[in-house]
């Protein structure tokens, strides 16, 4: 129930999504079930539609993740990812704290063997109706050369199964075009971009 402008922005369009929503696919909303009804209600929208997990706890957008997940089980995030866990959901997605969000992923579905850090990905829109990804976003402030290679061959392969863009172009956002510059994560990354066939690498974004 976390977020700005929550609760009502979340339950808002959670309703505005059930239209569109695939016929086998089903809502479940974690947070205070009075006032989730109560904006159904307003709404005009049928809340037989959703399942409801009643939650008496809220994560706060400044508490710091790793006491607030064991510290709050109560909570929409943590009672979230517990039902992933346990298979009773196939997705969780929270606009709340996302340091929660992060640490809850990591005690409860794991990373993929192998993947040494998890990143935020951003969904970017294009102009020519195309779609991009930016990684990460948010989740590491300090990134080792190999962690930002993982991170060129997560999104590329995000955009390649998901969104079914053939041979994505990665590249590397830096304060400028030269390869010298940067910290040594970046400095270190140029050569390494290059010689890794999956990606077509470039250095910086340029305006066509």
């Amino acid at each position: 129930m976390g977020g700005d402008y929550a609760p009502n922005q979340p339950v808002l369009g959670a309703i505005q999504a059930l239209p569109e929503l695939p016929a086998d696919a089903r809502l479940v909303l974690f947070g205070d079930e009075k006032v989730i009804r109560d904006l159904f209600a307003s709404e005009g929208a049928d809340v037989s539609l959703v399942d409801i997990v009643h939650t008496t706890e809220v994560i706060g957008m400044d508490e710091q993740a790793t006491r607030a997940i064991p510290g709050k089980p109560d909570s929409s995030i943590s009672r979230g990812f517990e039902y992933l866990k346990k298979g009773e959901i196939h997705g969780f997605a929270s606009a709340g704290n996302s340091g929660a969000m992060m640490v809850g992923s990591m005690f409860s579905v794991k990373t993929v063997p192998g993947i040494l850090r998890p990143a935020i990905c951003s969904v970017i829109p294009k102009e020519d109706g195309s779609t991009g990804v930016f990684l990460d976003a948010g989740a590491n402030a300090d990134c080792k050369p190999e962690h930002l290679q993982q991170f060129a061959i997560l999104g590329s392969l995000f955009l390649e199964h998901v969104y079914g863009v053939k041979n994505p172009k990665v590249g590397l956002m830096n304060i400028g075009e030269e390869e010298e510059k940067g910290n040594k994560a970046l400095q270190g990354n140029a050569s390494s971009f290059k010689a890794n066939e999956r990606n077509k690498f470039y250095w910086k974004y340029r305006r066509p």
